[in-house]
């Protein structure tokens, strides 16, 4: 698969006049020129070369047998992508030397035939957006289903740190197209762990629904997120799925209500309407736990913004969590 950035990458090295895979050491450090240095064409050309040098690694690695959805081998790469991507738009912040330098440890460490670590830090103080994504795309992790949905999990995880950096530069409309990304990435790597275990013992659909403002009725959820509810609630009829248990949690936005407790019991009455809800969906009362957060688990800040602006974007943060964790039933 050949990414809109990965054909932006070639273009602008196949742009240099001199050859850029013309490398020394394999080990030397891949270390970019000081931010306010990348003003001459001998910058550039040395830090085009650095990159291509990353990449001639990753491709050693995958010649020597790695598989390209190997999750830290495509880990490497995405890290390396969104660094470049990051470098070409002349981003003089700290991301492209950090996203490139977690690109270089997974590589040294696959060189050295160590088991990298699975974790995705949150480079140059990213903001950790979309914490439902981050959920979906964790659980995947130890299923059967992360055999074939790796790769998309690996990029998914970095293109969320991506976006969290240009939430942190320009706020969300100029984060907004790495988000989508990484909405794409979660959906693909959930299909394709679908698709790889088709007959899965356990597993976990989630779904988050979106309350209006100070509402805490099944009337004012939002529309889009009602219909992940219902789809996997159908999912587990159509594939014959034994739903075992569903844990609700409750959570309220940051905006205070009249006392201090407002939005600790706003976010425990969220939770039971979607309780009562499910029960007349035909869901067995004792199998549903549901428990309640209040305001203290936010994944939404929308600092500088008031009034109803303010209420919209706090949105996210106005939900229940949904987790049904099915099992396939007896034939």
């Amino acid at each position: 698969m050949t990414s809109l950035r990965t054909r932006l990458f070639i273009g602008l090295l196949l742009a240099c006049t001199a050859p850029l895979w013309a490398q020394e050491a394999r080990d030397a450090s891949a270390q970019l020129a000081p931010q306010e240095q990348r003003i001459t064409d001998e910058a550039l050309y040395a830090d085009h070369s650095t990159y291509q040098a990353t990449q001639d690694r990753i491709q050693a690695l995958n010649d020597g047998g790695r598989p390209v959805r190997d999750y830290h081998l495509a880990k490497a790469q995405c890290w390396l992508d969104v660094s470049f991507h990051e470098y070409s738009r002349n981003d003089r912040s700290d991301f492209p030397q950090d996203a490139l330098d977690q690109s270089a440890q997974l590589i040294g460490a696959m060189e050295q035939g160590a088991e990298p670590s699975n974790d995705t830090p949150l480079v140059n103080n990213a903001r950790r957006l979309r914490e439902d994504l981050w959920k979906r795309l964790g659980a995947i992790h130890g299923t059967p289903g992360f055999e074939c949905a790796q790769q998309a999990v690996a990029c998914g995880e970095v293109e969320l740190v991506h976006a969290g950096n240009e939430f942190n530069q320009q706020q969300w409309r100029h984060a907004k197209p790495y988000i989508q990304m990484a909405e794409d990435l979660t959906n693909e790597a959930e299909s394709l762990a679908r698709n790889c275990t088709p007959e899965p013992q356990n597993m976990t659909l989630t779904a988050n629904l979106l309350f209006d403002f100070d509402r805490d009725t099944m009337s004012r959820v939002r529309g889009e997120s009602k219909a992940v509810l219902t789809k996997a609630l159908q999912r587990a009829k159509d594939e014959n799925l034994r739903i075992t248990s569903i844990r609700l949690i409750g959570h309220a936005d940051r905006l205070q209500g009249p006392t201090r407790q407002y939005n600790q019991a706003l976010s425990e009455r969220r939770a039971k309407a979607v309780r009562d809800y499910l029960i007349t969906q035909g869901i067995p009362a004792d199998i549903i736990s549901y428990e309640w957060r209040g305001d203290t688990e936010q994944v939404q800040a929308c600092d500088g913004l008031g009034g109803d602006k303010l209420r919209e974007c706090l949105l996210p943060n106005r939900r229940v969590e949904v987790s049904i964790l099915v099992e396939k039933s007896a034939p």
